[in-house]
């Protein structure tokens, strides 16, 4: 069930600016999964097919359980997305919060941050080191023209190419999929000290494609080797379950880039978790870091020593009325058919 839109807050500039302004290319009832997108990929809409031997590199493949966009696949696309994130844009794809303040009179407020070190909701830089700081990354994209931020997480998968993030950071929901997509494991302060990985292919739910459906903004991305060199062989991965509820307390871990927080250095929230009263199926935690942090992983089991956790979840979405609080949405059946079709990839 998607969330009230006139309380909801994505937790990603990009479902903002959609709810904000609009965009020419949507319509509500419609989905758009055949509009191209995805950095250097053909935008020729192909008619979908259900045999598992179609041709990996067409644009568009629509199935019970998931939908594909072909992203980056062949080696012209690649450097052409790797050659697009200069420095400069790099640095500046930061969310435009002084245009949405003009045109919202400030619907994005940034979240209290809790006023003694030890209080739930605290989003502070993780110094830890360990498996989540190189697995966990910053993400690069451009949408309707525009560049943007995300986080996402490598999980353990058999192709050694998967990472997971938010659905809306990968397509927005019914409208257009995201173009110039790529993934830097362990970001620090400008630093990519493990390579730049582009998406070669992008998977989210039907449910988030045709409805937007917030207990669904969740998806997966396929990378390219950097190098030659797959990105769980370079930074390892965290196991993902599926059908686990999140512990008491739960790890939450992101690139915050609004307000107070500038998206230079992976910052993270640890706290109880409570079923979202609004109409989703998702989980909540008190949780200060705002967008930009969409898509970054929640963690059961975590080691604060080692860095290895267990990936339950991705930080999705926040009320307007309740900037305290962030969701993530259950990683269930769905989230699990999603998966498997991208880790045969």
């Amino acid at each position: 069930m998607r969330s009230p839109a006139s309380r909801k807050l994505i937790a990603s500039l990009l479902g903002a600016v959609t709810a904000l302004t609009g965009s020419a290319d949507t319509q509500p009832a419609q989905d758009h999964a055949d509009q191209g997108g995805g950095g250097g990929a053909s935008t020729a809409a192909v008619a979908p097919s259900p045999e598992p031997a179609q041709d990996r590199t067409a644009p568009v493949e629509r199935a019970p359980g998931f939908v594909r966009q072909a992203a980056a696949v062949g080696d012209d696309e690649r450097r052409a997305v790797l050659d697009y994130w200069t420095p400069r844009r790099m640095a500046g794809a930061t969310p435009l919060i002084p245009g949405l303040d003009d045109l919202a009179g400030g619907v994005l407020p940034d979240a209290p941050e809790p006023q003694a070190s030890g209080d739930a909701g605290a989003a502070r830089p993780w110094t830890g080191g360990g498996r989540v700081a190189a697995t966990t990354g910053k993400v690069f994209l451009t949408l309707d023209g525009r560049d943007f931020t995300c986080s996402a997480a490598v999980v353990s998968a058999d192709n050694r190419d998967t990472v997971l993030t938010a659905g809306h950071c990968l397509k927005d929901g019914t409208g257009p999929w995201v173009e110039n997509w790529s993934f830097v494991p362990g970001y620090d302060d400008g630093e990519s000290p493990d390579g730049r990985y582009t998406a070669r292919q992008m998977f989210v739910a039907p449910e988030w494609s045709q409805q937007a459906d917030d207990s669904y903004d969740f998806g997966m991305a396929v990378l390219n080797p950097s190098d030659g060199e797959h990105v769980q062989d370079r930074v390892g991965a965290q196991p993902i379950a599926f059908g686990a509820e999140p512990d008491d307390p739960t790890y939450a871990f992101g690139y915050p880039a609004t307000g107070r927080f500038e998206g230079r250095r992976l910052r993270y929230c640890t706290g109880d978790t409570v079923g979202d009263d609004g109409g989703t199926t998702a989980e909540g935690m008190a949780c200060a870091m705002t967008e930009g942090s969409s898509g970054g992983p929640w963690l059961n089991d975590f080691d604060p020593e080692t860095g290895t956790g267990t990936v339950v979840s991705v930080i999705s979405f926040k009320y307007a009325d309740d900037s305290r609080t962030q969701y993530g949405p259950h990683l269930g059946g769905a989230a699990e058919t999603l998966f498997e079709r991208a880790q045969s990839f």
